[in-house]
């Protein structure tokens, strides 16, 4: 099994959960721009893709519901945690792995504790049929080569209209 603190570049579908067990100033304070990549102990991190929540907070549904319905975590993965997650009462972090942009290894400070890794439910694009319309095929011009062209036929049509305008010009004045 791999480390679970440890984030390979390119990873995504992965979400781990981590208790926040700190007093309630520091964990208000974890929600300033760059105060979870240092409790975390990485370089940096996308503060978008990490929600910290008070399990309360969550009402009837839950961590586990929040997980599943929210999170998009498989009820079979959080069946074997859900009551120790849904008995939680302090803070908890819920960190997706489209936080790293790259290869990371989480450091986690005095009272930030892994609670469970989980994995998302990801679209399977490997059953789609390929799409076999005519207008799915490449062009056999380049949309660049398109514009190029149309440049160059506007060019020359705008040059012809100045040299008639000019024409016109010089037999009104002779």
């Amino acid at each position: 099994m791999t480390d679970p603190l440890q984030v390979r570049a390119g990873e995504r579908g992965v979400i781990r959960l981590f208790a926040l067990d700190l007093p309630p100033e520091q964990v208000t304070f974890l929600r300033e721009p760059g105060a979870l990549a240092q409790v975390l102990g990485v370089p940096a991190l996308d503060e978008a893709q990490a929600d910290i929540l008070t399990p309360a907070d969550l009402g009837d549904i839950g961590l586990s519901g929040y997980l599943v319905d929210g999170a998009g975590v498989p009820p079979g993965q959080i069946a074997p945690d859900a009551a120790r997650l849904d008995a939680r009462k302090r803070p908890v972090l819920v960190l997706r792995s489209r936080a790293f942009d790259a290869a990371a290894t989480i450091a986690p400070a005095p009272g930030v504790r892994l609670i469970g890794t989980y994995g998302e439910t990801l679209p399977d694009w490997g059953g789609a049929e390929p799409i076999a319309s005519a207008s799915a095929r490449p062009a056999p011009v380049s949309p660049r080569a398109r514009r190029d062209r149309a440049r160059r036929i506007g060019g020359s049509v705008f040059a012809v209209v100045m040299l008639v305008l000019a024409a016109i010009l010089l037999m009104v004045l002779l």
